[in-house]
């Protein structure tokens, strides 16, 4: 069996109908509440829903575990709670790959963009421990990935047991179905279409660096068809381990973004600029992309989605057609 951790959320879901297709048996944890998240499952159940309560008894039994992707984590860039992020983003984190240590199982886990923090387009976004000690997380969700990271690498560095394979992976602005329980988090493309779809112009933020252009902030957008299939690759190949991005690539501005958007949807390509939340100031990235020559070094060969066939994949095949899910 296999588990996935927040495999109920959105690249969890994913990752797990992508496994389900493939006959495995899947034990998701991770809580359904009453988000809706049960239908990004609906078509394919997993073989076990197990709470984060009941997960450490879970294991204390456990057997016949053959990996373990953990993607479970509080992801909003606006948590606050210090040590509700810790506990899940970290000292669980440290607790599965001990277990995994001890049990001897490939342990896959989620990094985040969001441990660049403020780096400029530089060519600092690049991934490993080379220059990880320099990274500034600009929000508490970064840190707490940033604080695991470092675990991670004091753990290898320093020469003690790890698991047999474990690789990170830095994810950077993933889209596509089964986001739609995260409320404000959901990924632009879908608040974009959603602006459309009720006869409104699609609003960007205004941006708060000085000499940079509105519309001009850049991030790496990742079609999540994508990412699951860096994860299943690294799964097939478990002599790989590192700590990796998983981005395209490519950086791309939001009004590149906006204009897929609109054309995707057939409306003219209007923008009306809006300022940012004070809320956000200070904490927005408004330049990511990721290097990727490290996980081409370690074998990956496919190609990535580009903007537009994304976004248009995405508002054809789901948004447009109401088939929001997997």
């Amino acid at each position: 069996m296999i588990i996935v951790t927040g495999g109920a959320g959105f690249i969890g879901s994913c990752l797990q109908e992508a496994l389900y297709q493939r006959g495995e048996q899947i034990v998701i944890v991770d809580r359904l509440r009453d988000q809706g998240k049960w239908r990004n499952l609906a078509t394919h159940p997993p073989h076990q829903l197990v709470s984060p309560e009941a997960f450490p008894s879970f294991l204390e039994e456990a057997e016949e575990i053959t990996a373990v992707f953990h993607l479970g984590a509080i992801s909003a860039t606006t948590a606050r709670d210090g040590d509700l992020v810790w506990e899940s983003n970290v000292a669980l984190s440290q607790f599965l790959w001990l277990w995994c240590t001890h049990r001897q199982v490939p342990f896959i886990y989620a990094s985040s963009a969001a441990t660049y923090g403020g780096t400029s387009h530089d060519g600092g976004f690049r991934d490993g421990f080379g220059a990880i000690d320099t990274l500034r997380p600009l929000n508490l969700y970064g840190w707490s990935k940033q604080a695991f990271d470092l675990w991670v690498r004091d753990q290898i560095e320093g020469g003690l047991p790890h698991p047999p394979q474990w690789a990170g992976l830095k994810f950077f602005n993933v889209y596509g179905p089964n986001e739609y329980h995260k409320g404000t988090m959901l990924s632009v493309v879908k608040v974009k279409y959603d602006e459309l779809r009720r006869g409104e112009t699609a609003r960007l933020f205004r941006s708060d660096v000085p000499g940079l252009e509105d519309g001009q902030q850049k991030r790496d957008f990742i079609w999540v068809g994508d990412v699951v299939k860096v994860l299943l690759w690294l799964w097939k190949h478990p002599s790989v381990s590192g700590l990796f991005n998983c981005g395209t690539g490519q950086a791309r501005s939001y009004r590149d973004l906006a204009y897929a958007v609109c054309d995707a949807a057939g409306k003219a390509r209007d923008i009306e600029f809006i300022d940012m939340p004070v809320s956000l100031r200070g904490q927005y990235q408004s330049y990511t992309c990721a290097d990727m020559s490290a996980l081409r070094r370690a074998g990956y060969q496919e190609s990535f989605t580009s903007l537009e066939e994304g976004v248009a994949r995405y508002i054809d095949d789901y948004l447009a057609n109401e088939r929001y899910y997997l």
